[in-house]
């Protein structure tokens, strides 16, 4: 056999034999940069669809809170029934924020009337003074809120709110008894429904 004569030549069909071994290297390093590229374009292209969602968030809250009248009282109703009056501080998609609040009270007689009409007393109350002792702030959770309303300054809630603060300038201070704690002094007049 002589393998001086034999040539570089494959035969049909077969691959070509590999020549260019600069041209290995080069594709390593493309693909390697390739995978980096699209690596930092995922990395990207989520910080930006997040920094989209929140933005848009974000807008929804200030939306939101421009209807928020500072000058006056707000009634946040829940879905339980429950009303606060107060003024909210903050609004987001989470929570409302209610400073200086106040709420119904309904006593109701221990014997009904025998009359036809219902002689439930209705007052306003200043939260602060009941067992557990809250604070004069609460964050009321947003998926609880039906709705919230400004109230106008001749309604009787703000009036009620207006003659309770008039008549406590020092602020409410309560007295504790054997069962309950009150306030010494109520926080608007009773009405009858």
């Amino acid at each position: 056999m002589d393998f001086a004569q034999r040539t570089n030549t494959a035969p049909a069909g077969a691959p070509a034999p590999n020549r260019a071994p600069s041209s290995n290297k080069a594709n390593k390093k493309w693909l390697r940069f390739m995978r980096w590229g699209t690596a930092v374009l995922l990395v990207s292209g989520t910080i930006l669809v997040v920094a989209l969602v929140a933005s848009i968030g974000f807008s929804k809250t200030h939306e939101e809170s421009k209807y928020v009248d500072n000058t006056q009282y707000q009634a946040v109703f829940l879905n339980g029934g429950q009303v606060y009056f107060g003024k909210i501080s903050a609004l987001n998609n989470r929570y409302i924020t209610l400073n200086n609040i106040y709420y119904l009270r309904v006593n109701q007689a221990v014997q009904p009337n025998t009359s036809t009409t219902n002689s439930n007393d209705v007052s306003l109350v200043k939260l602060g003074c009941e067992l557990h002792g809250p604070q004069d702030q609460m964050l009321i959770n947003a998926d609880q809120v039906i709705f919230w309303e400004n109230l106008k300054s001749d309604g009787q809630v703000s009036k009620a709110v207006a003659n309770f603060i008039k008549q406590n300038p020092n602020g409410q201070t309560c007295t504790t008894s054997s069962s309950t704690t009150q306030p010494t002094t109520p926080a608007t007049s009773t009405t009858k429904q």
